[in-house]
This record gives C-alpha cells, sequence and structure tokens, in this order.
C-alpha cells in the first residue's frame, strides 16, 4: 500500500470510528511501522487539515467528535481498485452510443487517467484491456440527449419531433418528461404526451429538434410509472394481457435459468432438466423475438394465441427459405 492510500485508508477509518483507535490497529490495518504512520498522521493533520485528538499518551487516534463529520479529504481520493472500477465505469459509459456525452466526460476521463498515472507511478494502464461491445447500439444525436437529460432532470416540458419507426411518420409532441431509460444499448424517453393524455416511451434516437419549454412538468407517481412501464415484458408499455410459458431445453436451461428477463418472472427446473419460465407480457413481439434466439431449445406452452403467432412467424422464415 502506497501512501496515497494509507492516507485514504486512514482517513476513512478515523472518520467511521466512534471510539479513539489504538495505534498497534492502524499499523496492522495499514501494514506500515511506527514511524511510518505517526509521518502520515502528521500529514493528515497538518497538511490536510483533519481534526485528530490523541489519547492515552499517543497511543490511539480519533476525529474531533463534532468536527468528523464535516471533514473530508479535498480533492478527490479514490484507491487503485477504486480507480480501476471508475475507469471500467467510465468505459461504458463511453460506449453508450456514439458521441453522446463525449465532450461532457472529457474532463473527467483526463481527471481519471491523471490520478491512475499517480497510482501507477509512471506506468501506463493498458485502459484497452477493459472492453464493452455494444449490440444494436443506435446513435443518437448528443444535443438533443442533452436537451432531453436536461428536461428529465430540471423537470420541465419538452416540445420535439418524432419520427416514428413504424410507419415512418413525423409528429410533433409536447411532453412531461419522467425517466430517462437505457435498454439493451439504447436510450428511451418515458413521458406524459399532453395531446393523447397518456404515457408514452419515446426511442431518443428517433426524436429530432427537441427543446425545453417554460412550462413545468407534471409528474406522476413512480408507482403509477412502474405499473405502466415495468409491468409488461420488454420496452412496450402497458398494463400485461397475458403470461407467457415457455419451456427450455436441459441445454439451454443452464442459462436461461440465470438469466433476469422480467421483475416478476416465475421460473422452476422440471425432472427431465429442462427449465420453465412465466413472465407477463402485453406486446408479443419482443418477447417472440427472444424466444427465437433459442430456436430449436425453446418452446412456447402458453397461452395458445402466443403459440399460434409463433408458428406463424416459423412458418413464413421457412417459407423464406424455399422447399
Amino acid at each position: 500500500m502506497d501512501r496515497y492510500e494509507r492516507i485514504l485508508a486512514l482517513h476513512r477509518t478515523l472518520k467511521a470510528a466512534r471510539l479513539a483507535v489504538p495505534l498497534q490497529r492502524l499499523m496492522d490495518e495499514l501494514g506500515c511501522s511506527r514511524a511510518t504512520l505517526y509521518r502520515d498522521l502528521a500529514f493528515l493533520r497538518d497538511a490536510l487539515g483533519a481534526p485528530l485528538e490523541s489519547s492515552d499518551g499517543e497511543a490511539s487516534f480519533r476525529y474531533d467528535e463534532k468536527e468528523a463529520e464535516r471533514f473530508e479529504l479535498p480533492g478527490l481520493w479514490l484507491s487503485s481498485e477504486e480507480l480501476h472500477a471508475l475507469t471500467a465505469a467510465q468505459q461504458l459509459l463511453d460506449r453508450t452510443g456514439p458521441g453522446i456525452l463525449s465532450a461532457a466526460i472529457a474532463p473527467l476521463k483526463s481527471r481519471i487517467d491523471a490520478l491512475l498515472q499517480q497510482h501507477a507511478g509512471g506506468k501506463r494502464w493498458p485502459i484497452e484491456r477493459v472492453r464493452v461491445i455494444g449490440s444494436g447500439t443506435r446513435r443518437v444525436d448528443e444535443a438533443v440527449f442533452r436537451m432531453v437529460a436536461s428536461g428529465v432532470l430540471e423537470r420541465k416540458r419538452l416540445r420535439f419531433e418524432y419520427l416514428a419507426r413504424s410507419t415512418n411518420a413525423r409528429t410533433v409532441r409536447q411532453v412531461s418528461p419522467q425517466r430517462l431509460t437505457h435498454y439493451r444499448d439504447n436510450w428511451y424517453l418515458d413521458a406524459w404526451d399532453h395531446e393523447r393524455e397518456a404515457l408514452r416511451s419515446f426511442s431518443v434516437d428517433r426524436i429530432r429538434h427537441a427543446r425545453i419549454e417554460d412550462a413545468t412538468a407534471i409528474d406522476h407517481p413512480d408507482a403509477e410509472l412502474d405499473a405502466h412501464f415495468a409491468a409488461s415484458y420488454g420496452i412496450f408499455s402497458g398494463a400485461p394481457k397475458a403470461w407467457a410459458t415457455i419451456r427450455f431445453s436441459a441445454k439451454a436451461a443452464r442459462w436461461v435459468a440465470d438469466e433476469h428477463w422480467h421483475s416478476k418472472q416465475e421460473g422452476r427446473l422440471l425432472p427431465d432438466g429442462r427449465y420453465e419460465l412465466r413472465l407477463p407480457y402485453s406486446n408479443a413481439r419482443e418477447l417472440l423475438m427472444d424466444v427465437l434466439r433459442y430456436g430449436p431449445d425453446a418452446e412456447v406452452v402458453e397461452p395458445p394465441a402466443l403459440r399460434e403467432q409463433l408458428r406463424g412467424l416459423l412458418q413464413l422464415t421457412a417459407a423464406a427459405y424455399g422447399d
């Protein structure tokens, strides 16, 4: 443990302690000698302004009870492990979409890089070994994303043009933004549509010419939003119309049993090694696409209408390949 991390660990121990911490315990936790510990304590008190107190003839130390809650180390202090985790998180944020927040997070990235260099003693960290691979990521205009995010956080109404993917029709919407959702490598705006007087979900990559209006957004309770946007499977909103029962082969069960499909899913292993999954759905489209990923290792059992819908999709798919 280098001095930087010793100071950080020492501060955290003293700040969390209710009683004075014995000198020997601090030496054991920091893995340092008595002389090194005294130098670190002096630096913490004299250079960083810590409200340090000693007792029992400097055999134990603590922070002044009245000042402990208010005192924090100046600047940004992170351990090597925390910096590595933050770097991995930064790589993830950097890949949530081409260009999204790239300018905004650039100063943070520079600060992280500088802190890593301090910890590494001049050695270069192989950041490229942290890989985040997107799948089906759609390009989002950075200015639109910032405007939408600001509307959500500032609780202001938004007006924008929306290009519907299914019909390619262009409409003007005025909405009260509720939540900004990142789902399967893409961003969605959950909002109250004032013209339609209903909750709607908008794909951010299909939003054009967004602007924030002066009017305050109408807030809907979290329970209502969850009931509308999270009650059914996938990104398609609405109250569930039915529960689907899907059985997976013993081979696929090793994967599916560990997967999260829905917050209300029910799963069980069958005696023959297969896995049965039950979950609520409203719009069958996304659910059927996910079932098809498993090919012959997945079978829709119930309801009959969903089973027939999947059968039709398979017949159309087979027809595309001829006899």
